[in-house]
């Protein structure tokens, strides 16, 4: 490869760990791909580095060790994630979002590539010094922000399914009861897709009772899993008491009033 100077350098570095969050990235693989030494490679990260928390784009941490090297964090600060929030939470009161029995249409939101980032990343920063080896969801309108929040750990996405599957193989399947309206629903998931001994993350869109947090919960104690955190982007303000006690989310929805036509939704305390 042709030699690149410093800024040249500097500019494909940042585009690389970006690309690969939370990615070790050893020296020597930078060494060998910029034809530079070590020592210089150093520097250059050193730049990089005061470059992207300088402008709140994220932290790139140093990794010491045999293994070690360099790597990009997504959290870009408790000012960065307060001021999506409260953007998000705007959006999401606009009253041409109310449906019939109140609730509260979010669909798009989830969907939009950028804002579905932004929302993982968030997620992925409360527990990034959790260390989960995977991040799991329920079918189907939280998979993009956990799909986010695992790209943004480093760890794959696993999705209890409602429905069955030939192309899953074995399964482990449980009952769980919802904890709103107290129906009995069933999720499944592969047997092979995960290992004893591991940990999880637990990302969903919206939580009311937190009967199906709950569900995932009781399924990776079948599998002798240890759930690390359990991150959601709506919560509402009741029932008060969840079926699910620790838990982190976005935003609070306090109240949809359908005959006034307003959405009360809040940045949560976490923020």
């Amino acid at each position: 490869m042709q030699k690149l100077k410093r800024n040249e350098r500097i500019g494909a570095m940042i585009k690389i760990l970006s690309d690969r969050p939370n990615h070790i990235f050893t020296l020597t693989y930078f060494s060998d791909m910029f034809v530079a030494a070590k020592s210089t490679i150093s520097e250059d990260i050193d730049i990089a580095k005061s470059i992207m928390e300088s402008h709140k784009l994220g932290l790139i941490e140093t990794v010491t060790g045999a293994a070690g090297g360099v790597k990009y964090i997504t959290d870009r600060g408790p000012e960065a994630q307060e001021k999506f929030v409260n953007e998000l939470c705007m959006k999401l009161s606009d009253p041409e979002r109310i449906l019939p029995g109140g609730y509260l249409y979010m669909l798009d939101v989830l969907s939009q590539p950028e804002s579905a980032a932004k929302i993982g990343e968030v997620l992925a920063s409360w527990f990034y010094k959790s260390h989960p080896d995977f991040v799991i969801t329920v079918q189907t309108t939280g998979i993009p922000v956990a799909l986010m929040a695992a790209r943004a750990l480093n760890v794959p996405l696993l999705i209890a399914r409602r429905d069955v599957r030939i192309s899953d193989g074995s399964l482990v399947t449980i009952n769980y009861i919802t904890g709103s309206a107290k129906r009995i629903q069933t999720m499944s998931l592969a047997k092979r897709a995960v290992s004893a001994g591991t940990r999880a993350l637990i990302i969903d869109d919206f939580m009311k009772g937190g009967g199906t947090a709950k569900g995932m919960m009781d399924m990776m104690r079948e599998f002798s899993i240890t759930v690390v955190g359990v991150g959601v982007v709506i919560a509402t303000r009741e029932p008060a008491r969840k079926l699910v006690s620790d838990f982190k989310a976005l935003a609070v929805l306090n109240n949809v009033d359908e005959t006034a036509r307003k959405i009360d939704i809040k940045p949560s305390k976490w923020l």
